[in-house]
């Protein structure tokens, strides 16, 4: 029993890790190559997780997910931009938002050619270091395609929601961001209250599953993996 727990973490942990790294690393560089080196001051440019990771979002519950073998996601500590110092803010605050679940959908492609090249030399193992490797790789797609799609919700916090707001005209913009004072309440919502209420108001398993179990198909497709 124990063996597997740590299998399970292993195999979902250092993916969504990497995952998570990496879009707040991306929204960073982007934001520096607009104008603004926050991100670059605070050290928050670095690929070392210590420095990005989360106790609660990039750990303790993935960890239970994972053990419990319920949808892995999470998150790590939001990389600092001050958007006032953009070059052009309401513009570049759009582009700094999809930095983050661009980066994801590029590292998808990159863990689908590693689990193509993992099972072209496997030669139909299932257990040792291929099947491991393989299985990261599976659930490293499977992750960042979540994390891409969940993130381009349109409400704060989510990208999708600095996306929204950069896209308002500026009253409306104003007003939509004091949402996002609210960020805890809309995750606790999206993911525990409105499933709660009915399945049809359940936003991850109608609207962001689907679209994920559908981009990872065809990312599959792409390299002759069925799905």
């Amino acid at each position: 029993m124990g063996s597997n727990i740590i299998y399970e973490i292993a195999v979902w942990l250092v993916p969504l890790v990497i995952a998570i790294v990496f879009h707040e690393v991306a929204h960073g560089l982007v934001a520096r190559q607009l104008g603004d080196p926050t991100a670059e001051a605070k050290g928050r440019l670095s690929l070392n997780p210590v420095r990005h990771i989360d106790p609660f979002g990039t750990v303790i519950l993935p960890m239970l997910l994972a053990i419990s073998h319920a949808p892995v996601f999470g998150w790590a500590k939001p990389v600092p931009v001050n958007y006032g110092r953009l070059r052009n803010p309401r513009r570049d605050m759009v582009l700094v938002a999809l930095a983050g679940p661009g980066m994801n959908l590029l590292l998808a492609l990159a863990g689908t050619a590693l689990l193509a090249v993992t099972i072209a030399f496997a030669d139909g193992a299932r257990s040792g270091a291929p099947a491991f490797v393989a299985a990261n790789a599976f659930n490293f797609v499977l992750i960042n395609i979540f994390l891409a799609v969940f993130n381009l919700l349109p409400v704060p916090p989510f990208d999708g929601g600095h996306v929204v707001e950069g896209l308002l005209p500026p009253p409306l913009a104003a007003s939509f961001r004091r949402i996002g004072r609210y960020s805890l309440v809309v995750l606790v919502v999206l993911l525990l209250v409105l499933p709660a209420i009915s399945p049809k108001a359940d936003v991850i398993g109608r609207l962001v599953s689907p679209v994920v179990g559908h981009v990872a198909r065809m990312f599959l497709g792409i390299f002759g993996i069925g799905a």
